[in-house]
């Protein structure tokens, strides 16, 4: 079978249709009409006389064959954009449109402060920067990079790990006068907590070699960590936060920590993005100057707590 320029297009149609899930996106992603992108798939199947997509009105699905039909089709579109990126690497200065998604209070507290150097530094690269505590789907979106706590497993996404927060242990004055301050870890379950819904209901402690989990309960909860912290300083308990938020509320005055001699787990955080993208001269000076931020945020963090040791 002879290959030419307009199945080569419908093979790139196929291949977002599959990613974003339904023809519909995939027309807005790729600039199409829906009719258009629904011509093109079945254009293919005329051609390859093999049908690739078992479709409803609600849902698409992949046959054995469209299956793995993807898989080349995927394969083309990838190295196109490849491509695009190699002679975008080779002009002096970089420039171009990144889209960011990240959560808001990490996005708030640390992303958009580096991201307003990073801009001074590279003025001819535009930022789109979502705010967003819910798992944006990067794909459908098209999203360059997505600053998240974990990479996705059998995602089919790439990801760089970007830093490792330390987080410690906070309430406010005014809990600690009511309640009184813990002095070990058994001390906590008798606490009230403002639970933050997006982790596991129980917080891990070592202190040499002694492990304890704390089950964590109390009258408040939140998916929104900038929300936690704010509950946090109004005195309603006690909170596992990362180090670079309750610092400057440490220095306020408004929180406390509490227990510095025990170790916490840390929060690792990752930047992820589609597979291929990792060429991109763009996204690789935005991850290596997040990077170097971060490092220099956590740094200073710890400089605020007496007796943490990492």
């Amino acid at each position: 079978m002879n290959l030419y320029f307009e199945q080569l297009k419908s093979m790139v149609v196929f291949a977002q249709v599959v990613e974003q899930g339904n023809l519909t996106a995939a027309a807005k992603h790729i600039g199409l009409s829906r009719a258009v992108v629904s011509y093109h798939i079945k254009k293919l199947e005329s051609e390859l006389g093999v049908k690739l997509l078992n479709r409803t009105t609600r849902s698409i699905s992949l046959t054995e064959a469209g299956s793995d039909y993807y898989q080349s089709c995927r394969i083309i579109a990838e190295r196109a954009i490849t491509a695009n990126q190699q002679i975008e690497n080779l002009k002096n200065e970089p420039e171009g449109l990144l889209k960011i998604t990240c959560p808001v209070n990490v996005g708030l507290q640390m992303v958009v402060p580096a991201l307003n150097g990073f801009r001074n530094l590279y003025p001819k690269i535009d930022l789109d920067v979502m705010l967003s505590d819910e798992v944006v789907n990067i794909m459908q979106e098209g999203i360059d990079l997505a600053i998240r706590g974990a990479p996705l497993p059998d995602s089919g996404l790439q990801a760089t790990k970007l830093s490792t927060l330390a987080t410690c242990l906070c309430g406010a004055p005014d809990y600690f006068k009511k309640r009184g301050r813990p002095t070990d870890a058994t001390d906590l379950e008798q606490h009230d907590w403002v639970v933050y819904k997006m982790t596991s209901g129980a917080v891990e402690l070592t202190k040499g070699a002694n492990s304890y989990s704390v089950a964590v309960k109390g009258g408040i909860s939140t998916n929104n960590a900038a929300a936690r912290t704010a509950f946090l300083e109004g005195g309603h308990g006690i909170g596992r936060i990362p180090v670079y938020d309750a610092w400057p509320k440490i220095q306020a005055g408004t929180l406390e920590s509490v227990l510095d001699d025990y170790q916490l787990k840390d929060i690792d955080i990752y930047g992820v993005f589609p597979p291929g993208s990792a060429a991109s001269k763009k996204l690789r000076l935005v991850l290596d100057y997040l990077k170097e931020y971060f490092i220099k945020i956590d740094r200073q963090a710890q400089n605020v707590r007496p007796s943490k040791k990492r």
